[in-house]
């Protein structure tokens, strides 16, 4: 007996951006999917708390958080805005901006959104950032109860996917 091919298979899906390479793959693989499968489509981006950036006993004297917050919201809305003008105007999209650890929103969001796929760059902005802040697509990966698909940035050997 053969199986009918499963169509609509992701119906509410969760993109996570930062502004790098592998999150605009990200954010065209997830358009792709929700046109096929006809999903809602959720855009989510996580301002980091700017007091974290300070090493534990390091000296903060002089350094201005409230002003580091706006700057950090206004950059990442403007990062949301920008990636969200990508998405073809037929295709409905909700923008989220959350503040915190990246994985620990995205988690948060995945439960409370009902998604079912979570679509991610497997590296962020930086490498630097990335020792210092952990993988968070690693720990999403290993915490969500939605599907995770990581993309990664194309290498010019066209898209790979992990």
């Amino acid at each position: 007996m053969m199986v009918p091919y499963a169509r609509n298979m992701f119906h509410n899906i969760l993109v996570a951006l930062d502004g790098s390479a592998h999150a605009a793959r990200a954010l065209e693989q997830a358009v792709d999917l929700a046109r096929a499968d006809n999903a809602k489509l959720t855009v989510i981006a996580a301002v980091p708390d700017p007091s974290a950036w300070v090493v534990t006993g390091a000296y903060a004297g002089g350094v201005d958080f409230d002003e580091l917050n706006e700057e950090a919201e206004r950059e990442h809305a403007t990062m949301l805005e920008s990636a969200v003008a990508t998405i073809p105007d037929d295709l409905p999209v909700t923008k989220l901006i959350v503040h915190g650890r990246a994985a620990e929103r995205i988690l948060e969001q995945v439960r409370r959104g009902g998604h079912d796929l979570v679509v991610m760059g497997s590296r962020g902005r930086g490498e630097v950032k990335s020792l210092l802040l952990g993988s968070v697509s690693h720990e999403v990966l290993g915490a969500s109860p939605a599907a995770v698909l990581i993309i990664h940035a194309d290498s010019g050997n066209g898209p790979t996917q992990g």
